[in-house]
C-alpha cells in the first residue's frame, strides 16, 4: 500500500492503553489525568480485527505501545493473536521496563521477539527526577533478563533533555552498549512537550561523540525512523539517533498510528484523526473500514511541517520505532 507520495506504508503502531505507571515530567501524563474512559478503549478483539484488515492493505509490521502497554492485563493474548496471523512479518513492544521482569515469560511464549525500552537516565537520582519513580534498578534488571531470554534486538529509547541527561548519561549509555548487546537511540524532544528549555539537537550530541570516538556504521534491524546506527570498536551493541527536527525522515515515513480509543493518525505531529472505533462498534463491514483507512492514507501529509498542530496529548514516547 502506497500513499500519494509513493511511500510504502507497511507499519502500524498500536497504542493499547493511555495509562502509564510513570510520570515523566516532560510528558503529558504528569499534568493531564484525563484518561480515556475504559469503555472507549478498543478491546483486544477489535484491535485484532483492525490488524487483519491492515494485513489486507499490505501492513505487516506492528508495534504495541501505550501509555505503558504492560499495565493492561492480558496483553500476551493480544500479542499471541497478532503473531499467529498469516502474513505478519514483525511484532514488537515498547515499554518503560518497570513491569518487564515479571512479564518476560508470557511475552516470549506469545511469540514476541523484539523490545524497545524507554530509559532516559542510568543515574538513579536523575531517573527518579525524570520519571517520579525510584525504579532504575528494576528497569535494568528487566533489560538484562530480556537479553538473557533471547530477545533480539533490544533497543533503548533515550529522550535527550538539556541539563539532565545530555552529558554524563550519553557517556553512560555508550558504555552500556560496550557491556551489553543493546542498541541505544538518542531522540530529540518533541515540541509538543508541556515543558520548554530542554530541547537538545542531535548534531550537538553527535559532534561531542565524534570528538572522542571513531564511529563505525552498523546495520540494525529497524522498522522505524532510526535508519543508521554507529558502533565503536569492541562495542557489543550500537547507538543511533532519531532526529525529527534536525534530520527529517518524513520522506521515508512508512507508518500509521492507532490510538487506544480507535482513532487513526497518519502522522505523529498531526491533530487530525480518523474514527475507526465508531465503525467497528456499529457493525461496519470490512470493506467500509478498509475504505476509511484508505481515505485516511490519501490525506497523509508529506512532512511534519505540513501536519504540525498544537495541543497534542498523546505523550512523547510514540516516535521511537
Amino acid at each position: 500500500m502506497k500513499d500519494r507520495f509513493e511511500r510504502q506504508i507497511n507499519y502500524m503502531r498500536i497504542s493499547v492503553t493511555d495509562r502509564c505507571n510513570l510520570r515523566c515530567f516532560y510528558c503529558r501524563g504528569v499534568q493531564d489525568f484525563n484518561f480515556i474512559p475504559h469503555e472507549d478503549i478498543l478491546t483486544y478483539e477489535e484491535i485484532l480485527r483492525l490488524v487483519r484488515l491492515a494485513l489486507r492493505l499490505g501492513i505487516d509490521r506492528f508495534r504495541l505501545t501505550g501509555g505503558e502497554p504492560l499495565v493492561r492485563k492480558g496483553l500476551e493474548s493480544l500479542i499471541a493473536g497478532i503473531t499467529g496471523l498469516p502474513g505478519v512479518s514483525d511484532v514488537s513492544l515498547t515499554t518503560n521496563g518497570l513491569l518487564l521482569r515479571e512479564s518476560l515469560e508470557g511475552l516470549k511464549a506469545a511469540g514476541l521477539k523484539r523490545l524497545n525500552i524507554s530509559l532516559d537516565s542510568l543515574d538513579r537520582e536523575r531517573f527518579r527526577q525524570v520519571t517520579g519513580v525510584d525504579g532504575l534498578e528494576q528497569v535494568l534488571d528487566g533489560l538484562k533478563q530480556a537479553l538473557a531470554a533471547g530477545f533480539d534486538p533490544v533497543k533503548i529509547n533515550t529522550v535527550l533533555l538539556r541539563g539532565l541527561n545530555d552529558r554524563e548519561d550519553v557517556e553512560k549509555f555508550i558504555a552500556l552498549a560496550f557491556e551489553l548487546p543493546v542498541h541505544v537511540r538518542f531522540i530529540e524532544l518533541m515540541d509538543f512537550s508541556p515543558v520548554s528549555g530542554y530541547f537538545v539537537a542531535v548534531p550537538e550530541i553527535l559532534e561531542k561523540i565524534k570528538l572522542k570516538y571513531r564511529l563505525e556504521p552498523v546495520e540494525v534491524q529497524a522498522a522505524g525512523p532510526a535508519r543508521s546506527h554507529s558502533r565503536l570498536a569492541g562495542m557489543k551493541g550500537s547507538f543511533g539517533f532519531i532526529a525529527p527536527y534536525s534530520h527529517h525522515f518524513c520522506g521515508s515515513c512508512n507508518r500509521l498510528r492507532l490510538a487506544a480509543d480507535g482513532q487513526l493518525r497518519t502522522c505523529l505531529f498531526s491533530e487530525k484523526t480518523y474514527d475507526l472505533r465508531t465503525l467497528l462498534r456499529r457493525g461496519a463491514a470490512d470493506e467500509e473500514i478498509l475504505k476509511a483507512i484508505r481515505a485516511a492514507l490519501a490525506e497523509k501529509p508529506g512532512s511534519w511541517q505540513e501536519s504540525k498542530g498544537n495541543g497534542r496529548k498523546n505523550g512523547l514516547r510514540s516516535i521511537g520505532g
